[in-house]
């Protein structure tokens, strides 16, 4: 499973029980034994209560126990097979579900599959049913499969776990709406990696955490840096070998400026475009004892 997958997982775990106020949970499915046929997750329904005044498709869960979930984000593939193995999974956890309780087990378990869009083969083969913004009864499964269009569905706090499956410009709209209604640290962790969202909207996005001359909002984000700096050695160890040529490179100024050798333009953008520490430091070497700039940069 990719990065946008376990991110999309993530999302739903950590913000499915609190937007509902706990009247859903999610947790990992157990593996079926079919080989290895597991589902993206499992809802867990513990207060149906409270999803009735909840946005839709929250309110369509009332009346179930669990429901199992599939995640199909920006590039997944959305035809005949990949929704014929979703519901394979589905009718896996089904039996699964007979097994545990007992043969006479009544009830069902559902499928909610989330994705950006609902695939034009499907509407014309199930003819799938709106009761709700972004939200369809696929037929002739009826209540048992429904399709959640994220690219449809209104921007809101409760329906976040779904709306990371957007993409395109649907995608963008959302991420510049939920940045700051998530922790930094979430957002940083959308950014660079999980969420294909666009160039532009990325780089908006990060020119909030520029420098806010607040102590405190500096101080977390300088911490978020570290974490980050941390889990990437090798972007950390770039920023550090940049650090010393700009060091280097400013060592070298003062003291060509210090003995008022002056620059040309050339000689100014050869200081700035080197990237070998090793040749500014002889630079500076030469600069000590040099009787002009040229001499000093051979």
């Amino acid at each position: 499973m990719g990065q946008p997958d376990l991110f999309a997982k993530r999302t739903f775990a950590e913000e499915t029980e609190r937007v509902t106020a706990g009247a859903v949970m999610w947790r990992d499915p157990p593996e079926i034994r079919l080989e290895k046929v597991q589902a993206d997750g499992l809802l867990v329904i513990h207060r149906p209560g409270i999803l009735a005044h909840l946005p839709a498709p929250w309110p369509a869960a009332q009346m179930y126990e669990e429901i199992v979930v599939e995640l199909k984000l920006a590039g997944d593939h959305l035809d005949m097979s990949a929704v014929e193995r979703a519901l394979l999974r589905r009718q896996a956890r089904q039996v699964q579900r007979v097994e545990e309780s007992a043969p006479s087990w009544p009830g069902e378990t559902p499928l909610w599959l989330a994705a950006p869009h609902v695939p034009e083969w499907l509407r014309q083969t199930r003819h799938p049913v709106r009761f709700a913004p972004g939200c369809y009864a696929v037929e002739p499964l009826g209540r048992c499969f429904v399709w959640v269009a994220a690219n449809e569905l209104p921007l809101s706090d409760e329906l976040v776990p779904f709306l990371v499956a957007r993409s395109g410009q649907p995608l963008d709209e959302f991420a510049r709406w939920v940045a700051p209604r998530r922790p930094l640290e979430w957002v940083l962790s959308m950014l660079p990696k999980y969420l294909p969202m666009s160039t532009t909207a990325r780089e908006e996005l990060l020119w909030r955490f520029a420098r806010t001359g607040d102590p405190e909002i500096d101080a977390r984000q300088d911490r978020i840096l570290e974490v980050l700096l941390t889990a990437n050695p090798k972007m950390k160890q770039r920023l550090v070998d940049e650090g010393r040529l700009d060091e280097a490179r400013a060592a070298l100024r003062r003291v060509l400026a210090h003995r008022q050798l002056a620059l040309t333009p050339e000689d100014a953008a050869r200081i700035e475009a080197c990237t070998d520490l090793a040749t500014l430091e002889r630079w500076h070497g030469q600069a000590l004892a040099a009787s002009s700039a040229e001499q000093a940069l051979r």
